[in-house]
């Protein structure tokens, strides 16, 4: 399943009928099994932007699965983006401060008290894109990254680790696992059905 395989979920998204809580319900999404907050920030916020299915609408969604990691600060700095986005990370990076501002109370506070983000970024091993390519890509967050970046650079208050929902391809066993829940569940519908 690739981005374009939602392109009629993301028209009834874009008319304003499909609430979040509605459009993780589909069954589509469901088979995924990502976590809501990866769902929430890649498909229902991107899913249907040009640039984003540019970059990302090659992936196969049901390859990739999402993990909560604990990523060094250093680690961020020169992390790509995807190429329709490319230096806009830096570009947030060069104004940290005003990029914080410009964002809820909470962020702020957030950013002086812990040195983080609030929500964790989503980045994907790059080999998913390319498979000759390594290490990791921000695919949605890159104003947070920037801004990580751009304190770090700025030498304000920044943790040393921070969490960020990494997308890597699925082991053999869950893809296994995956089709053969798969076969079956279109197995019982056409026996029940």
């Amino acid at each position: 399943m690739q981005l374009s395989d939602l392109s009629p979920l993301m028209a009834r998204r874009q008319d304003g009928g499909l609430s979040f809580a509605r459009f993780r319900a589909d069954p589509a999404l469901v088979s995924l099994q990502w976590p809501d907050d990866v769902l929430e920030q890649f498909l229902f916020d991107h899913g249907d932007n040009a640039a984003f299915v540019h970059d990302y609408g090659g992936i196969d969604l049901l390859e990739v699965t999402w993990r909560q990691e604990t990523i060094p600060a250093a680690d961020f700095v020169g992390m790509p983006t995807g190429a329709s986005d490319a230096g806009c990370i830096e570009i947030y990076a060069e104004n940290p401060v005003h990029w914080v501002k410009v964002r809820r109370p909470e962020v702020g506070r957030h950013w002086e008290e812990h040195g983080t983000w609030l929500r964790p970024p989503i980045l994907i091993v790059r080999r998913l894109l390319d498979p000759s390519d390594s290490g990791l890509q921000v695919v949605e967050g890159r104003t947070r990254v920037g801004v990580l970046c751009g304190r770090l650079r700025e030498g304000l208050h920044v943790a040393s680790h921070h969490q960020a929902w990494v997308g890597r391809a699925r082991d053999n066993v869950s893809r296994t696992t995956v089709r053969t829940l798969r076969a079956f569940d279109r197995f019982s519908r056409r026996r029940c059905g």
